[in-house]
């Protein structure tokens, strides 16, 4: 059996750290390790017992989410965080993404898969709640000008592919890569990483678990 993926659970309400903690438990390969009741004391857990993963809730007293993710992640960059919110509005979604999240899951869907986004979280991949892409999407002149190579990148972006491996995956330069980013951002109008990611999501590019 391969190493378990281990958990801190992050959350205000010590009733929703029971469920979720029953909901992942349920999966063998997880195990987790610690909860905290805020940002604040997310941060110093993660430091502490190193977990491959934080479920993170988004909004808390006196450090949000976000912020703590930014927190971690300057100190335990290996870390992977799924955030859980009750927020499906784009700008928190970009938010989240742009500290360095890797999930983001409607904590109030009917039909959520904690465990599975546990699991490709710690893969390094990126998960998206699927009913943020039930959004009406508008017709895009732009997205229609892009390239099949350019399209092919701004996916791989998507997943949390950086430039070198996206330059291994596909046989170009490093350097390529990067102007091919540096054309995609130019392109859409765009001046970050995040920004790309859900641009990406809202058509439909990444792939869901």
């Amino acid at each position: 059996m391969s190493e378990q993926i281990t958990v801190l659970l992050v959350d205000d309400h010590a009733l929703v750290r029971k469920g979720f903690r029953r909901m992942i438990e349920d999966d063998p390969e997880i195990s987790v390790v610690g909860e905290a009741g805020s940002g604040l004391e997310a941060v110093q857990l993660t430091q502490q017992l190193q977990p491959r993963v934080v479920v993170m809730d988004m909004a808390m007293p006196e450090m949000d989410g976000v912020q703590a993710t930014r927190e971690i992640l300057k100190r335990m960059p290996k870390t992977a965080i799924l955030i859980l919110s009750m927020f499906s509005q784009e700008n928190y979604v970009r938010n989240a993404f742009d500290a360095g999240a890797l999930g983001y899951i409607l904590k109030n869907a009917d039909d959520i898969d904690l465990a599975s986004a546990v699991k490709e979280v710690a893969g390094g991949k990126r998960v998206l709640d699927p009913g943020l892409l039930t959004a009406e999407r508008e017709p895009d002149d732009l997205f229609g000008r892009l390239t099949q190579r350019e399209k092919q990148i701004l996916q791989l972006i998507a997943e949390g592919n950086s430039n070198k491996e996206i330059a291994a995956l596909l046989g170009l330069s490093v350097n390529t890569v990067a102007v091919h980013r540096a054309n995609l951002m130019d392109a859409l109008g765009m001046h970050r990483t995040a920004e790309l990611v859900v641009y990406a999501i809202r058509k439909g590019l990444m792939r869901m678990p």
